[in-house]
């Protein structure tokens, strides 16, 4: 029953209109951008901004354990085993990377798969060092006094270098999207806006993540880092 009501809205939708990205997604992808600005900014501010700071990073840690699990549950173009590829298809796509043609792939193409894991992963060991790390001045992360001193320098420099990684990943990843909008004539902006984008092509109808669901995985992430945390 559920794949016809998928096929009625489909067909009920305008023609060369799909759906790609589910609402949490783009929620998480958003919200994202906003609290790891917020982190690098008050992060190289320093002082009373790094409080701040703290609040943000957790914030983030919260969107990514969403992201993890979500990652498995939740909209079709979404899960990792939609996008996640191995070497071959990646091989396949790289010889293809220069064509002007229009990409097969809906969402994440095997590249731009690779380069969302690696952002989650740069960001998950930003975030979980930034729980250990201390600023030799008076802060110090919630879970300092499990390590002691030398094993949190150690972390905290693991923290500041990991963030020139997440620099690099992000600034490849805006040049990506305007290599594709102004290159390869494929608009990636949109599409995490509206959720939806234009196709030549017969596609299947993403299952959509369900909101309620992405809110109690939410809610449970953010309960666990503030138990973490506290």
């Amino acid at each position: 029953m559920e794949i016809a009501k998928h096929q009625q809205d489909q067909t009920a939708a305008t023609p060369g209109i799909v759906t790609v990205w589910d609402v949490p997604t783009r929620l998480f992808h958003w919200l994202l951008v906003i609290f790891v600005s917020i982190s690098f900014v008050t992060g190289n501010i320093g002082g009373n901004a790094m409080q701040y700071h703290e609040w943000s990073g957790y914030a983030v840690l919260t969107l990514l354990i969403f992201r993890i699990i979500w990652g498995f549950v939740g909209g079709r173009e979404s899960r990792f085993g939609n996008f996640v590829k191995g070497p071959a298809a990646v091989g396949r796509y790289a010889t293809t990377f220069m064509s002007r043609k229009a990409s097969p792939y809906i969402g994440h193409n095997p590249l731009g798969g690779w380069s969302i894991i690696a952002m989650l992963l740069t960001l998950l060991v930003q975030a979980g060092t930034g729980l250990f790390a201390n600023d030799d001045i008076i802060t110090e992360g919630p879970l300092f006094d499990l390590v002691g001193k030398a094993v949190s320098d150690w972390l905290t420099r693991i923290h500041t270098l990991n963030q020139k990684m997440i620099i690099g990943l992000v600034c490849v990843h805006v040049l990506a999207v305007l290599f594709y909008l102004f290159y390869k004539r494929e608009n990636l902006i949109t599409p995490m806006i509206t959720g939806t984008k234009q196709w030549n092509s017969a596609a299947p109808c993403p299952a959509d993540g369900r909101t309620w669901t992405a809110a109690v995985i939410a809610g449970l992430a953010a309960l666990a880092v503030y138990l973490l945390v506290r």
